[in-house]
């Protein structure tokens, strides 16, 4: 236990480059994948046949294939097609926010979905463009909503991140396991990975709560302190106008 955790005081600047690979992995990820949830979500509710089909098409063939052949052919099988070269990291985040869109844009456009019908009629009859009844009536009340589920989405978005060491990036899960190798210690360097993913996941949960308070004051929904601290789960919640 002693050579590993001297092995990892020695390597720290490693550890470290290897800690902020995993962060940016997760957050340009969920970037991606948050972007990609709101075109292909909001393209399920479009009016013409085409744009739905082509958005069911997408989220299908991406939730219905694994994340791990995803970022291999992404690595290995596109450059041999296309002739372009991305680089692991990309190849990582590219993998990601294409898997977790998929699976965000049903969250986008199950909220959507969710609002009450009399929303939609109040937004109509104040003469309100359909963009801006989206963006001020409809939005609002559906993001509280996506909130609990997109944190789901991104805490395991984070426990994805130990597959970019398949190709060769290295984030930490590459790092600790050169640590692991050089000092053979294999049961203190896998307890090791699991508290800091662990801290890592409890440090996301808490700002995805509160962002989801933040959303729920401008709605002028009651919010209390100890929500900061609870674990969310994928419930709805009471809109501005008193329905669920």
């Amino acid at each position: 236990m002693s050579d590993f955790f001297s092995t990892l005081l020695d390597e720290f600047p490693q550890v470290r480059a290897g800690l902020w690979v995993t962060i940016e992995a997760t957050v340009l990820g969920a970037l991606f994948a948050l972007l990609l949830s709101f075109v292909l979500g909001l393209a399920a509710g479009s009016r013409l046949l085409l744009v739905r089909g082509v958005s069911r098409t997408v989220v299908e063939f991406f939730r219905g294939t694994s994340l791990y052949i995803q970022l291999f052919w992404l690595y290995y099988a596109m450059p041999q097609l296309t002739g372009y070269e991305l680089s692991p990291l990309l190849c990582g985040v590219v993998a990601f926010g294409l898997n977790y869109g998929a699976y965000g844009s049903e969250i986008v456009r199950g909220a959507i979905n969710s609002v009450p019908r009399a929303q939609y009629e109040a937004a109509v009859a104040l003469n309100m463009t359909p963009l801006h009844r989206m963006r001020k009536v409809i939005l609002p009340q559906a993001w509280v909503q996506m909130i609990p589920s997109f944190t789901n989405l991104l805490i395991q978005l984070l426990k994805c991140t130990p597959l970019l060491w398949l190709i060769s990036v290295a984030d930490l899960m590459t790092v600790i396991q050169q640590i692991r190798d050089r000092t053979g210690e294999t049961l203190v360097a896998y307890l090791s990975l699991l508290a800091v993913y662990f801290v890592l996941a409890y440090a996301l949960t808490l700002l995805m709560n509160l962002l989801e308070r933040s959303a729920k004051r401008r709605l002028g929904l009651h919010t209390g302190a100890g929500n900061l601290l609870k674990s969310r789960s994928a419930e709805p919640a009471t809109t501005a106008g008193g329905a669920r």
